[in-house]
């Protein structure tokens, strides 16, 4: 038996360990199957004939991801022909650090997904915009940082952390019912009165 060039073995150990993420990454992107398995197949195609280009060690993933994002963009989108959305709000200068305070939803972002997503949390992410979704697809499934965001979708992170701002929010709206039929509730009310009552004191 032939023995396994260093190449091969990086592949097989560092590259190959991500494909059910980079299969779900590209399903919300193109909502089909056939699609989504023809994109993960023609990143790792693409990977392996890059491989002296990937750095042993660093963030495969992120590279991945990439590589992916590039090849739904240059191919599966002109099949289409999706337009590139672009929203205005982008270039307000949001900060990430407002959502927590603004959170609408005990740890209902936790519950959607911590655990395995249902049919009302995928249609809510289906008809977010592309923009949108992938950033929160990374952010919150894939537990990308923001650093590693703005690199694989090659924007700055202030858009990013815009964008995620927006994109919970938007999804918080969607979800308001189906959260309240889990029994969440909203506390912004409740917690506007317990203020007012300790500065009454």
């Amino acid at each position: 038996m032939a023995r396994k060039t260093k190449s091969q073995i990086i592949f097989e150990t560092e590259l190959l360990i991500h494909m059910e993420a980079l299969k779900t990454f590209a399903f919300h992107l193109t909502y089909n199957e056939d699609d989504a398995d023809d994109l993960v197949q023609e990143t790792y195609m693409k990977a392996h004939r890059s491989i002296d280009n990937y750095i042993e060690g660093t963030n495969a993933k992120a590279w991945l991801f990439k590589i992916l994002k590039n090849s739904y963009i240059n191919e599966y989108r002109k099949r289409v022909k999706q337009p590139i959305q672009v929203n205005l709000e982008d270039v307000t200068s949001l900060k990430s650090s407002d959502e927590s305070k603004n959170q609408t939803y005990e740890d209902l972002r936790e519950e959607i997904f911590d655990y395995s997503m249902g049919d009302e949390v995928t249609m809510a992410m289906m008809s977010l915009p592309e923009e949108f979704r992938e950033v929160i697809l990374m952010c919150d499934i894939e537990n990308f940082s923001y650093e590693e965001i703005a690199k694989t979708i090659e924007l700055p992170i202030g858009t990013v952390r815009s964008r995620l701002f927006r994109a919970r929010n938007m999804l918080k709206e969607k979800l308001k019912k189906y959260a309240l039929d889990l029994g969440y509730r909203d506390m912004r009310g409740q917690n506007k009165i317990k203020n007012s009552i300790q500065e009454e004191e």
